[in-house]
């Protein structure tokens, strides 16, 4: 088996030959077809998550090296645990996109569906092996689900970007439920994978196209490609200003998919009164936020990680009538993990990159 690991933190990734594993218990091995490459994975490579004004999260006891990246997957099923039974709807042969955000399962928020949240996760590409690799082992067939009939290079980016997109849009979806919803906007900051897949999913899941705020010029063109309402430059002068007033005193909802200090401070600024900002990306750095604002303007700020097992399902019920609106792809063989890793990083990349063994 071919795979492409963290080694030592910051360094580049190191190729590994190994034996494959062989399925135990409930276990499925998929050959791995394509796997995304996510702005997460360089965080996990390097080992921490910056918090801003010098403080960071220390990934390296969850995440420990030797360990092989990628958590956006699809393959083909090639080898069954001798517990996977035809009850659960896996057979040898079937094309599968993986859900990775497995927990322990027996946690209150396992418990509660919420295994992406769980404090003893066993999530693949993170705390167990993932998809940089010609192969990977599921821990059960339940974490397996169709995508026919879409491409496998589509289908794999739903795992991370489609679901983290899904989620948050769908903590906004009280806000555009009401006769106001007509006249309300959605702000989505960041056209980068997730974001642009929150551009395409806006009009499926609230019935609203978003004005999308992305400092890049370069993704504009994207933007507008999946779907967007307008597109405005947020390190523009004014720029802030001119948003409320044109949307009549800010917009219902922001969603902030890069997760900087001036990401936040944007959308923050750019609520009306009762809306809510959601905060999902991971970039890094901080901003002041004044509590007697969020008083005074009764807005609310709400995280978002990724998504749940049940909100997969979800997703790929929509994606997969195939009306959606493609994400923007290019594809690398899986040799070239690292350079690929090395232009997400450098800003190079247009959409996703998927990498293909």
């Amino acid at each position: 088996m071919l795979s492409f690991q963290i080694e030592t933190f910051g360094a580049p990734l190191a190729q590994v030959l190994r034996a494959t594993p062989q399925p135990q218990g409930r276990e499925v091995l998929l050959r791995v077809n394509s796997c995304g490459v996510c702005h997460s994975d360089l965080h996990l490579a390097d080992g921490y998550f910056d918090l801003g004004n010098g403080a960071k999260i220390d990934l390296s006891r969850s995440v420990a090296p030797p360990r092989t990246l990628g958590h956006e997957i699809a393959g083909t099923v090639v080898a069954l645990g001798p517990d996977v039974t035809a009850a659960q709807g896996v057979a040898l042969g079937d094309r599968r996109v993986v859900y990775p955000w497995i927990g322990c399962g027996a946690c209150a928020l396992c418990q509660a569906g919420n295994e992406h949240l769980c404090n003893a996760a066993r999530a693949l590409g993170i705390q167990r092996d993932g998809g940089f690799s010609d192969h990977v082992m599921v821990p059960d067939a339940k974490y397996l689900l169709a995508f026919d009939p879409l491409p496998d290079d589509q289908a794999c980016t739903y795992a991370c970007s489609g679901l983290t997109a899904y989620s948050a849009l769908k903590k906004c979806a009280s806000l555009f439920s009401t006769e106001r919803a007509a006249t309300d906007s959605l702000l989505i900051i960041g056209a980068g994978g997730v974001g642009l897949s929150g551009i395409r999913l806006a009009a499926e899941v609230l019935g609203v196209r978003a004005i999308v705020a992305e400092t890049d010029h370069g993704k504009w063109d994207l933007a507008r490609e999946a779907g967007a309402l307008d597109v405005i430059d947020p390190s523009a002068e004014g720029s802030a200003k001119a948003l409320v007033k044109v949307t009549g005193g800010g917009v219902a909802a922001a969603i902030d998919f890069v997760g900087a200090g001036a990401s936040f401070a944007f959308g923050f600024g750019a609520l009306r009164k009762a809306g809510k900002l959601v905060s999902v990306g991971l970039f890094g750095g901080a901003t002041p936020v004044s509590p007697a604002m969020i008083a005074m303007k009764a807005v609310s700020v709400q995280g978002s990680y990724v998504g749940s097992l049940a909100e997969m399902h979800e997703l790929m019920a929509i994606a997969r009538q195939d009306k959606l609106p493609g994400l923007p792809l290019s594809t690398r063989p899986l040799s070239e993990a690292a350079a690929a890793m090395a232009d997400l990083k450098a800003g190079r990349i247009r959409g996703r990159t998927i990498l293909r063994p």
